[in-house]
């Protein structure tokens, strides 16, 4: 990692942007947090988007890489700049009728070595979908990238880099605490979803 920027001079940029939100929100996975990350307002600044995301590429560098790939909406910037710092193209996948998938005439061609590239990864449900869709293109998916994992530890079959791991407890609607204390639900993310709770 650049010693020029350590993990906590990233959470740091995050904070300054004010993308770590306090509340209480739905996420794209279905699951409650106490705390969000909004990456855009960290990526809405192109210095910010062009290091960070260069720094994330020195991990994949070498290997190879034709192609990033990012899920729509927050991947595509992280994907974009990626790819500008490893020479290779940037697509992204959109769901359409409730299935990711390929549009606008993205392609991958068989073989093709391919970087799954995220913002933010909670569950790892998106990014699944996004390495199945390459490898049903008949491209090889070869690594996963993110900015920030709150994951836990997703599984992934492929080599995977975050740029910070956060620790940040996620909860089902069913049995969150947030919702107990009768606290209001924000959906901030860019997936519409239902806000149960």
């Amino acid at each position: 990692m650049d010693k020029r920027l350590t993990p906590h001079e990233i959470l740091k940029i995050f904070k300054d942007c004010g993308a770590l939100l306090e509340g209480h929100f739905l996420l794209s996975s279905g699951l409650h947090s106490s705390q969000y990350l909004q990456c855009a307002l960290v990526l809405q600044h192109p210095a910010h988007a062009e290091r960070l995301c260069a720094l994330l590429a020195r991990a994949f560098q070498g290997q190879g890489i034709g192609v990033v790939a990012a899920p729509a909406m927050g991947g595509i910037i992280v994907a974009h700049e990626v790819a500008r710092a490893l020479g290779a193209r940037a697509l992204f996948t959109e769901r359409a009728e409730g299935r990711m998938t390929l549009r606008r005439g993205f392609q991958i061609s068989p073989g093709e070595r391919t970087l799954v590239a995220e913002d933010v990864i909670t569950t790892g449900g998106s990014t699944c979908q996004v390495m199945q869709v390459i490898e049903e293109q008949g491209g090889e998916v070869v690594g996963v990238g993110c900015l920030v994992d709150r994951s836990g530890g997703a599984p992934f079959e492929v080599e995977r880099h975050a740029l910070i791991r956060l620790e940040i407890p996620n909860y089902p609607a069913e049995t969150c605490p947030l919702c107990k204390e009768g606290r209001p639900v924000v959906k901030p993310g860019s997936r519409q979803a239902k806000t149960g709770g």
